[in-house]
């Protein structure tokens, strides 16, 4: 009886161990092609670049946007996919990705690629409520274990890696942008009940210049360290946020001001 026993236990823990491997081996696959896929759409960028800026003008978004030209780079990646909205890249994280927008329905790219097919690590896309003139674009990604999407964001999180990395580039689809981390921070989804949380994600019309400085004067207050950099109003900001796992749905964010 004994020995029937142990042998459905180990039974029982080689199809568990089988089962196991075949999961891993699936998840290295997927990450292994979304990697790829997402470094063919940066590979694109950079090939047109280097063809296409020297010696080609911009051209208009369409012929309902007179005045509004895109940037070299970015069209054909555009004309493929126009949820198109940007381009985020910090190079030593290997960050260099698309970014996408779908005002109505937001989180469409939570799990979509720029092709818009399944994928896990998904797309990184601008939060709900966003306009041009709101003055603060919050981008959200996974904080992927590969270390894909924002899954190094975290190195904000030491005031060393900060300082000697300072920079970073988002350009929209018209402009390109340099800008300088100003905070960077824990923090998490608040519930309605709590009373006085920091809800950093719904700071997201900064046109008011009391309620931009209120943002900035709490982002400062909850970063980790200080800067030295100062947000003036009228100044664009760019918040990055991702998944942390220090609390309940909690969230790692940096804050960058533009400065070109």
């Amino acid at each position: 009886m004994k020995r029937r026993i142990c042998m459905l236990l180990f039974s029982a823990f080689a199809v568990l161990c089988f089962f196991s491997a075949v999961m891993l081996l699936r998840d290295s696959i997927r990450s292994k092609h979304e990697k790829e896929a997402n470094l063919m759409l940066a590979q694109k960028v950079r090939q047109a670049v280097k063809m296409q800026e020297k010696d080609a003008a911009p051209e208009p978004l369409s012929e309902e946007t007179e005045g509004d030209f895109i940037l070299p780079g970015y069209r054909e990646l555009w004309e493929q996919n126009q949820d198109l909205s940007g381009w985020l890249t910090i190079e030593d994280l290997g960050i260099d990705y698309p970014v996408m927008n779908t005002p109505d329905d937001p989180e469409y790219y939570l799990r979509r690629g720029f092709d818009k097919e399944e994928a896990v690590s998904g797309s990184l896309f601008i939060g709900e409520g966003w306009s041009p003139e709101g003055g603060n674009t919050i981008i959200y990604g996974h904080h992927m274990k590969d270390g894909t999407m924002f899954g190094k964001l975290d190195e904000y999180s030491n005031w060393e890696y900060a300082k000697e990395h300072p920079l970073i580039r988002f350009d929209t689809l018209t402009e390109k942008g340099e800008y300088q981390v100003i905070a960077a921070f824990y923090s998490q989804i608040h519930s309605l009940e709590e009373k006085d949380a920091f809800r950093y994600y719904w700071y997201i019309d900064l046109s008011d210049k009391k309620r931009f400085e209120e943002y900035v004067t709490k982002v400062k207050a909850a970063s980790i360290y200080d800067t030295g950099v100062e947000a003036v109003y009228g100044d664009k900001l760019l918040t990055l946020s991702t998944c942390s796992y220090h609390a309940k749905e909690g969230r790692f964010v940096v804050v960058a001001r533009k400065t070109g």
